[in-house]
């Protein structure tokens, strides 16, 4: 791993804050309702773990694995399935957790894809919103942070697969 200039955007205290508070949201909307929490691999492991040990109601958990780049460095703009859940989600209620959301393609097509599976319904939960740079119309129902600018990388936000493990997130200085 080379070194890296790396300037903090978000300390892992105002992080454990806002993913306690996106609990109890998520808690209180869903209470008796079946939930099924899927995150999408790589980038939401580390925030949805997180996520789910604030949550107080009882959910089944998964995760789904999809692609927009192929062997590029840039999007195709079309979406591959790469790995799905094994959780059967008709007539669950399911929430989606994304570790950011900029051009909005990806959740757009997940959102799409599990209502067309027979969800009860599938709302969106992403730690980070980059809204100035979205291409397609979707609705994050439960948004931790909106950052505007920046490569971020920490807490499962990656540079070529380096640097999930941090506990905070960086803007990282390229």
């Amino acid at each position: 791993m080379q070194s890296t200039n790396k300037e903090i955007v978000l300390d892992s205290q105002t992080i454990r804050d806002r993913v306690q508070e996106l609990g109890r949201e998520i808690s209180k909307d869903y209470t008796d309702k079946e939930l099924v929490v899927i995150g999408v691999l790589k980038g939401a492991f580390v925030f949805m773990a997180d996520l789910v040990r604030e949550i107080t109601i009882p959910l089944a958990t998964d995760f789904i694995q999809v692609s927009s780049y192929g062997d590029s460095s840039s999007s195709s703009g079309k979406i591959t399935l790469v790995s799905s859940p094994n959780q059967m989600i008709e007539n669950c209620h399911v929430l989606l957790v994304e570790d950011i959301i900029d051009t909005g393609l990806t959740m757009q097509w997940l959102a799409a894809h599990f209502n067309d599976q027979g969800a009860a319904s599938v709302k969106i939960c992403s730690l980070i919103d980059k809204a100035e740079r979205r291409e397609h119309k979707i609705k994050i129902d439960y948004s931790g942070f909106a950052i505007s600018s920046g490569f971020l990388i920490g807490y499962g936000l990656d540079f070529d697969q380096q640097y999930r493990n941090l506990p905070a997130i960086y803007h990282l200085n390229i």
